[in-house]
């Protein structure tokens, strides 16, 4: 049997009156801690050059970036929104984890190597190696628009969903995390920012763990939860309906998915500037491997918090009853009701949530200030190591701010999940097929790679303003039915229903070709971008051109791996455990 939610109906049972000082100094602490390893790494770490401040002197190994890569990765919006999702619409974007494996896979193996072997400062240096320095310089300006639009959705997104709920004030959330996060990016360097990520990782375990935990407990173990979410249709057979009109089929959470995470694991310095900081190609490798791991555990946590969370309120849902105005503000609702009366959990929730937005925006400010460094001040001007190193902390500082500004233009968006995968199909879909382009085709050449980029640009661009002007019809989007028969005790009398902004009646005019699905912007970005890319560098003598081999991923990457394990097996093989005792 489900709680009886809170209702702001009824003011003696407010939510925000649960959050208790307990709750504060545990979401105090974390702030805290996160101050203290940027100042431990600023006393203890010499950094002499401003490489060994932005990129840690590539001496790191692959467990804390591993951490690393999962925690600002791991934004609010997984944490807030993946269990929204299953709750609104069913199982279907927990195929994610398909998506990683996809991504993970080709990041380690076709990208990672080709950086790695140029020893590149910044991702974007390897499109004027491989083009010119007019691509590269576009290419750092789309990455900085979007990870500045990006940063300031998941800074502003938690504070919105928790303001209302757990009674944490809006603006004072954001100015607070904001400063933090400059602060201890600033003073700490890479190294900082890795291992806080790292501590930040296990706060946001902890919070879901602790929501799933107490979830099963009420509802008296996982099979009650899983009836439910097949009663209630969160659980049907698999939709492999083709449609790229639809917003989440098998296709598209799989396909659209990989497409979208690979851009941010492959051509994203936000990412690659991660296992870029390991000691050693192979290190790198690892990392992206544990952290597939990492991955995957807080995605099925965050599933099984969305289905636990239905089960509770499937005969009461707060949305549609009016207990809370956003579907973003239901976990942090669900939290307050399952654990309000243990002092320190909702803390530890909020404390986790906050986690993911200091983990991704900390990664944002330190991928900008390197790219900043490497991509627009070297290669026009020359200045000395000393000065380099001053103004990678003036841009953490300056980005810091432009971060905390952006805050305000999120604060008019509507589903922060779909806008921030809107946000990197529209730029990161064309950066995806410039860098495919020239990493997979020898004869790829400027020319063609700049039609490809612009051509793609645009027609997602125009595609991602239409679907916000003429949003897709619900027999498009398939929310499923909420039902709040149960809540007759606040005078509410709807029994089922589809929220009312979501009218289960299609829409007249259809603007169908609005209607992509937003998990295909990337693919058809990237697509386009390699397609003619690829007609133009053919058209325009792209086969009489010479490009470096150290340039291509060719044949020798392909072996690397198999070389690799095929050595290790026969050294194994051949040397029988007395050999080993005499060489020791």
């Amino acid at each position: 049997m489900g709680l009886m939610p809170f209702s702001k109906l009824d003011p003696s049972v407010d939510p925000a009156e649960l959050f208790t000082d307990i709750d504060q100094l545990v979401f105090a602490a974390m702030l805290l801690g996160s101050v203290f390893i940027g100042l431990f790494f600023a006393m203890t770490e010499a950094h002499q050059t401003h490489s060994d401040y932005l990129t840690g002197s590539h001496s790191l190994n692959c467990w804390p970036v591993a951490f690393s890569l999962t925690a600002s990765f791991t934004s609010a919006l997984t944490m807030l929104e993946i269990p929204a999702e299953i709750y609104r619409f069913g199982r279907t974007v927990g195929l994610i984890g398909i998506a990683y494996f996809i991504m993970v896979v080709i990041s380690a193996e076709v990208f990672l190597p080709i950086y790695y072997r140029l020893d590149i400062g910044s991702t974007y240096e390897y499109l004027q190696l491989r083009y010119n320095k007019y691509i590269r310089l576009f290419g750092t300006v789309m990455f900085m628009i979007v990870t500045i639009t990006y940063t300031g959705i998941v800074l502003f997104s938690p504070s919105h969903a928790l303001n209302e709920v757990t009674g944490v004030e809006l603006w004072e959330s954001i100015i607070s995390i904001a400063v933090i996060c400059t602060f201890y990016c600033t003073v700490g360097g890479l190294k900082a920012i890795v291992w806080t990520d790292v501590f930040q990782f296990t706060l946001m375990i902890c919070a879901l763990l602790a929501v799933l935990i107490r979830a099963l407990i009420i509802k008296g173990g996982i099979g009650p939860i899983i009836d439910d979410a097949v009663q209630g249709g969160r659980i049907t057979k698999w939709d492999f309906d083709p449609s790229p009109l639809r917003r989440h089929t098998v296709w598209t959470v799989v396909v659209g998915g990989a497409f979208t995470w690979l851009s941010v694991y492959g051509t994203n310095h936000c990412q690659v500037q991660r296992y870029l900081a390991c000691k050693s190609q192979r290190e790198a490798k690892k990392s992206l491997y544990i952290n597939l791991v990492g991955l995957c555990l807080i995605l099925c946590i965050a599933v099984g918090c969305g289905f636990a969370m239905y089960s509770v309120y499937k005969d009461c849902d707060p949305w549609t009853a009016g207990f809370v105005s956003a579907p973003d503000q239901i976990m942090p609702y669900f939290v307050m009701d399952i654990l309000g009366e243990y002092p320190g959990l909702p803390g530890l929730f909020v404390a986790g949530t906050f986690s993911g937005t200091l983990s991704t925006m900390s990664s944002s400010i330190n991928a900008l200030a390197v790219v900043t460094v490497e991509d627009l001040i070297k290669p026009n001007f020359k200045v000395s190591e000393s000065n380099l190193a001053w103004i990678s902390i003036g841009a953490k500082v300056l980005y810091g701010s432009v971060c905390l500004s952006m805050a305000g233009v999120a604060s008019v968006m509507s589903s922060f999940l779909q806008a921030s995968f809107s946000l990197f199909g529209i730029v990161g879909g064309p950066l995806l097929g410039i860098f495919s382009l020239g990493i997979l085709m020898p004869f790829a050449n400027s020319k063609g790679a700049f039609s490809g980029l612009l051509c793609g640009f645009t027609i997602v661009l125009w595609i991602a303003f239409g679907s916000r002007r003429h949003p897709a019809p619900p027999h498009r989007t398939l929310p499923l039915p909420l039902s709040v028969r149960n809540c007759t005790k606040y005078n509410i009398t709807q029994t089922t229903t589809l929220h009312p902004t979501t009218s289960a009646r299609p829409d007249q005019k259809d603007y169908w070709w609005f209607s992509l699905s937003y998990l295909y912007f990337n693919p058809l970005g990237t697509l386009i971008t390699f397609t003619v890319g690829s007609v133009m560098s053919l058209v325009t003598g792209g086969l009489q051109q010479h490009v470096e081999s150290k340039l291509i991923y060719g044949k020798e990457d392909i072996m690397d791996n198999f070389r690799y394990w095929k050595d290790k097996w026969v050294s194994k093989v051949l040397s029988p455990p007395h050999m080993y005792f005499i060489g020791r």
